[in-house]
């Protein structure tokens, strides 16, 4: 017996990680994410062909179950669960992913709009006529086959696809450090282009571009950048822009409707996707110019109605809805497939070769095969025919033998042991018999109607036909020219059974930005003490009462077109455009002022319209006691966020007072300091240097080392009190002193 230290096998972590991973990456690439370049399929989706096929599930039959058809294909095949086999075989059936589905489906199999398809017990499924191009003569060891997962079947590790299923489906897939992304094309073009290679080995990309342009996606739509193709398809990598497909119609009362016909197909199968972003972008006001949005879309085709105000610019709006939904996408182009086990990216060309390729390899076969199978008839057909001259010694030779075994050695070897004969002559004649066994046993089950003249020249016909037909493989299996015209002859069938019309269109087509185009018009923005932030017609407005508007800390009236100015205590300016603070009703809440720009955990001091601020002066005073006046004109930026003024390291602004062009020239104005201790200041505006917002300002006032400024304001001669904290103050017993002296006790 071992001991058990005996079977500790001692391994390197890291080496054994790198192992297993690469094993993992290795499975998910080759069985499970990528196609073969030959037929186009991932391993679930060959399984499930592969599996219906043996189900008998061909076009002409009735369809069958979904829920047997996954459940051959698990148990068989693919032990990875049911709703991936489920979901693979739901792709199948889709006509606006592929463009031949290899699955016909009868059910609710999803819809365009992004519906799930119902469950598989209640639907049923069989083969589509394009399956059946990958399916033909399957039996006759045009492919190889290998053990199932337990040994108990044989599977084929590729399909006989007679028709280019990689181009003309395309498909997509994440694999392990890689992913695929083939378009899918016209059939009838990438069948011309299949043959034009053919037709010329050395043909360039180029001159292939010229029987396939493009892509041709099922849901349609523009390509618009056709000058990035040529690059695509010689690298196999690259971005194709697709938009959809529009038509101008008149709408009710003097409006203009955009009507979308044709999606881009990277939201086919999520259509609603597309309407919910349109709606929203109608709803949030980013554009001001749609009246309504709504989905008209039926079993004719899609038809998505974007209502225009009256007036507006149509193709400034499109151009808006191209960048700001999916109306216009970018799909990622990556040929890569599986090649002899390895992840390869392709160009056109070569995608095209290895399925020539592929194409020469099971013709090939299957001419061997029908040239095998036509032999062994014309080695039957020749025994019968020679039968019929021989029929009165065989039939005596039938009777004169006591078992079926005797009878067939006499026809093969001559052996007369044991059969008894009528006369001599036929004794002599039986010996030279020299059937081959398979004649024999077509001789020994030949009925006796057979031996009618009409039969008989039948068998002639068959000969003569046999003949022909062994002549005609031969020529095909000696000379691969012919070859390739059986190639051809095949795939010109198939284009004219799967032709189509281009269903996308390429185009070179400029990008125009959006110009912002909407009414301007008066808003008031309302600010409660929490935070949360509104704004609301200045006429409706109008109509609020007064213990309404109590309930606003802030009121800023300001135009659309405006922005709303925010100054915090760390010195820094944030800017709101009006039209992204939502338009509510006035008994809605809003949303809080640090979801509209990137405030944090600062205080706000002052909130005002940009257009105020620009002819407006501020009076900046911090914490430590430093004062300055800015123009507002110092402040003229797009930028989001600014710092509004220069700060010493732990130093706070603690006021700002916005102050017009008329308070400076008249005079008289009072600056209010308040400190921590109860120390106030007060003394001329006049006296308040004007610096630029980059600049630090002047010592206010002398502070102890333990107080700080907490408050500043301005007042006006006329003005006899202010408030800080609920508390109103005399602004006449605060005597004006130098901006250097030290504060005297403030007077309530």
């Amino acid at each position: 017996m071992k001991k058990q230290e005996d079977t500790i096998v001692q391994l390197d972590f890291s080496e054994e990680m790198k192992n297993s991973f690469r094993d993992y990456a290795v499975s998910v690439i080759i069985e499970r994410a990528l196609p073969d370049v030959r037929d186009g399929l991932k391993p679930v989706q060959r399984r499930i062909l592969y599996a219906m096929n043996e189900l008998g599930l061909d076009p002409k039959k009735p369809h069958r179950k979904s829920a047997r058809i996954v459940g051959d294909t698990m148990g068989k095949y693919h032990p990875h669960g049911d709703s991936s086999i489920y979901d693979a075989l739901v792709h199948m059936t889709e006509e606006y992913s592929l463009s031949l589905p290899l699955v016909d489906g009868h059910g609710n199999f999803g819809s365009i709009d992004g519906d799930s398809a119902a469950a598989m017990r209640y639907t049923e499924a069989r083969l589509s006529d394009a399956a059946m191009t990958m399916l033909e003569n399957l039996s006759n060891g045009l492919v190889d086959f290998i053990p199932n997962f337990d040994d108990s079947e044989q599977e084929p590790t590729v399909l006989p696809a007679t028709l280019p299923n990689i181009l003309i489906n395309g498909t997509t897939g994440i694999a392990v450090g890689m992913a695929t992304n083939i378009p899918p094309h016209n059939p009838s073009e990438v069948i011309d282009g299949v043959i034009a290679y053919i037709d010329k080995n050395n043909i360039s990309i180029k001159e292939l571009m010229t029987y396939i342009p493009g892509p041709d996606f099922p849901t349609g739509g523009i390509i618009i950048n056709s000058e990035a193709l040529p690059a695509i398809y010689e690298t196999g990598e690259g971005r194709i822009k697709i938009r959809a497909k529009t038509e101008i119609e008149n709408g009710e009362s003097g409006r203009k409707n955009i009507v979308i016909t044709e999606i881009p197909y990277t939201v086919a199968g999520n259509k609603t996707r597309l309407l919910e972003t349109l709606v929203t972008l109608m709803k949030d006001k980013v554009f001001d110019e749609i009246y309504d949005v709504r989905d008209e879309s039926s079993k004719e085709g899609i038809r998505i109605v974007i209502e225009v105000k009256k007036d507006r610019d149509i193709d400034n709006l499109l151009n808006g809805l191209y960048r700001k939904s999916q109306m216009e996408d970018t799909y990622g182009v990556n040929l890569l497939a599986v090649k002899e086990q390895q992840p390869i990216t392709f160009n056109l060309k070569s995608l095209i070769s290895s399925f020539v390729e592929f194409q020469e390899e099971i013709y090939t076969k299957e001419y061997n095969y029908l040239y095998d199978k036509a032999k062994k008839r014309q080695e039957i057909v020749d025994g019968l025919l020679r039968a019929t001259d021989v029929i009165d010694l065989i039939i005596e030779i039938l009777r004169g033998s006591a078992s079926v075994k005797q009878a067939k050695g006499c026809l093969i070897f001559g052996d007369i042991t044991g059969i008894k004969f009528k006369s001599q002559e036929s004794r002599m004649l039986a010996t030279g018999l020299n059937f081959s066994e398979r004649q024999a046993d077509a001789i020994l089950a030949m009925p006796l109607s057979r031996l009618i003249g009409l039969e008989i020249l039948k068998l002639q016909e068959e000969a003569q036909a046999l003949l022909d037909q062994l002549a005609e493989y031969e020529k095909v299996l000696s000379n691969s020219k012919e070859l390739l015209k059986v190639i051809k002859k095949r795939l010109k069938e198939y284009k004219a059974l799967f032709s189509a019309a281009r269903r996308t269109r390429i185009a070179s087509v400029d990008v125009s930005d959006y110009v912002e185009e909407f009414k301007q018009e008066e808003i008031v923005v309302l600010i409660d003490r929490f935070g949360y932030t509104k704004c609301i017609d200045a006429a409706a407005f109008s109509r609020v009462g007064e213990e309404t508007i109590k309930e606003y800390t802030h009121i800023i009236t300001l135009m659309n077109t405006d922005r709303l100015c925010v100054f915090t205590t760390a010195g820094n300016l944030f800017q709101i455009k009006a039209m992204a603070i939502p338009r509510c009703k006035l008994k809605e809440k809003g949303t809080l002022i640090h979801n509209l720009c990137k405030v944090g955990k600062e205080d706000i001091l002052l909130y005002m319209s940009f257009e105020e601020l620009f002819e407006s002066q501020l009076l900046f005073t911090t914490k430590s006691g430093f004062i300055k006046l800015v123009s507002g004109s110092e402040f003229e930026t797009n930028r989001t966020m600014i710092a509004s003024t220069k700060l010493e390291t732990h130093d706070e602004l603690v006021g700002i007072s916005a102050l017009s062009a008329q308070d400076i020239l008249h005079g008289n104005q009072k600056v209010i300091l308040m400190t921590d201790k109860g120390l106030s200041l007060g003394f001329p505006l006049e006296e308040v240097p004007e610096m630029k917002k980059t600049g630090r300002g002047v010592k206010a006032i002398t502070l102890d080392k333990k107080d700080f400024v907490v408050y500043s304001g301005v007042a006006n001669p006329q003005q006899e009190t202010f408030e800080y904290k609920g508390k109103v103050y005399s602004s006449k017993k605060i005597r004006n002193r130098k901006r250097a002296a030290k504060g005297q006790n403030a007077s309530l």
